[in-house]
């Protein structure tokens, strides 16, 4: 890939039927220039988020094309899972790598918004960065009470219709939250016990919108597959708030109440640094640089070598 990179993160109402997923996944990578980063699927969420990145246009039309799929293949008056959800193609967000800016994304995210309206008949919500409205930032107060709270009060609650299409939700996808936002980290804690009431209690403690650490967002789930409480973390700044940090924290406030941490996963993708942060938290190095990651040195030298071939 070369030139002006956009990243795309939707996530999907479906994590049990993957031939669902599989459709979705092979409509948004029959685009030119777009590449699979990375596809998560998670039974007990019944959720799929799955990462592409090419340039701005070849990603805008990948994501139409899932969001399309989604709405032509998912039920979500049928659909049942531990995550928040308003529709089929829940979240659409759209995140500046190289050559990009957040200005780009959000020119991008009204576009594919218009878009789904336009053709698929999916009222839009427009959020983060691309916010229209000041409490849509926060994508928590679009999807409050979910697809079922907003199927009865569109166009009848104010402050609850779409920024995009007729106050209407679509009788089976609802509605799609498109927006533009920096880098997140998805990340799941799990709990040594089935009590979500622990998980509830650890997350008010760590989030940010209760007093807790900044760029944090966190919720309690349970995981029936697993009989075990989760604790569900998204990171906006993993540099104002790393991984370790959220980490130790989960680790002993449920030591406080009797239970372990028992693993932890990443949904979707993680940037090196965030881990070259947590290693040298936890070995305590001293002199622990980028440079010093053997593959970052190889990926450094093949680079300066092609350059070189270049200029001759």
């Amino acid at each position: 890939m070369a030139g002006q990179l956009v990243e795309c993160v939707p996530n999907f109402s479906e994590g049990r039927d993957l031939a669902i997923v599989d459709a979705i996944a092979q409509a948004m990578t029959g685009v030119a220039e777009v590449a699979l980063l990375d596809r998560h699927s998670d039974r007990d969420h019944n959720r799929s988020v799955i990462t592409v990145a090419g340039p701005p246009a070849a990603v805008g039309e990948a994501a139409f094309r899932g969001v399309e799929r989604a709405v032509a293949l998912i039920d979500l008056t049928r659909h049942q899972g531990t995550h928040p959800r308003i529709g089929a193609a829940d979240v659409v967000p759209f995140v500046p790598l190289e050559e990009t800016t957040l200005e780009d994304c959000v020119r991008l995210a009204g576009e594919v918004g218009q878009r789904i309206w336009s053709e698929l008949r999916v009222p839009v919500y427009l959020y983060e960065a691309a916010a229209r409205r000041s409490d849509r930032t926060n994508l928590e107060n679009v999807r409050r009470g979910q697809f079922e709270a907003l199927t009865r009060e569109m166009g009848t609650v104010a402050g609850r219709n779409p920024d995009i299409g007729d106050p209407v939700c679509h009788p089976t996808a609802g509605a799609t939250a498109v927006g533009a936002r920096r880098f997140l980290i998805a990340y799941n804690i799990e709990l040594s016990t089935p009590d979500r009431s622990i998980a509830d209690k650890i997350a008010r403690t760590i989030r940010a919108s209760s007093g807790g650490f900044p760029c944090v967002k966190a919720m309690g789930m349970l995981l029936g597959s697993r009989n075990l409480a989760q604790v569900s973390i998204n990171l906006t700044d993993f540099e104002r708030t790393p991984l370790h940090v959220v980490f130790e924290a989960v680790k002993r406030e449920a030591a406080r109440h009797g239970v372990e941490v028992v693993a932890s996963e990443i949904v979707g993708l993680i940037p090196g640094k965030a881990l070259e942060m947590a290693a040298g938290y936890f070995l305590q190095f001293r002199n622990l640089r980028p440079e010093s990651v053997l593959e970052r040195r190889i990926a450094a030298a093949k680079a300066a070598a092609a350059a070189l071939e270049c200029a001759e």
